[in-house]
């Protein structure tokens, strides 16, 4: 069963997406494809946060350094957990199973996805707590 707050969760995210995308287009009119890549990875979570912070958790008055501390250490092991699974996927057990054509495709999709569900679990017993 999804909960309301998951149901949250997943729109917050969907929306910092998109901000993260969006803003891409526009930093690169001042900056190069990979520089402007990062700052919309940082808008994004901006964004998130904010969301997260004040829809998904209702956590406006718990303290902000903590929060921020803990949420960019949710993020990073999510980007990990992204990288590691997809690689392992896309690289060994795909192949091994006889999936060639579209392992990198598929690896990256279930690391993607997966994190969805840790980070959510990260940020509500960790980030705001």
């Amino acid at each position: 069963m999804i909960t309301s707050r998951f149901m949250r969760f997943l729109v917050a995210g969907g929306i910092a997406a998109g901000a993260n995308f969006g803003s891409r287009f526009v930093f690169s009119i001042f900056f190069s494809y990979s520089v402007a890549i990062f700052f919309a990875y940082l808008v994004g979570m901006l964004v998130a946060f904010l969301l997260m912070r004040a829809h998904v958790f209702e956590a406006r008055l718990g303290p902000l350094g903590p929060q921020v501390t803990k949420f960019v250490g949710v993020n990073v092991l999510a980007v990990l957990q992204t990288w590691a699974i997809s690689l392992l996927l896309a690289r060994w057990l795909l192949p091994s199973v006889g999936i060639q054509d579209q392992a990198e495709a598929l690896g990256h999709l279930v690391g993607v996805l997966v994190p969805v569900v840790t980070s959510y679990f990260g940020h509500k017993l960790i980030t705001f707590k």
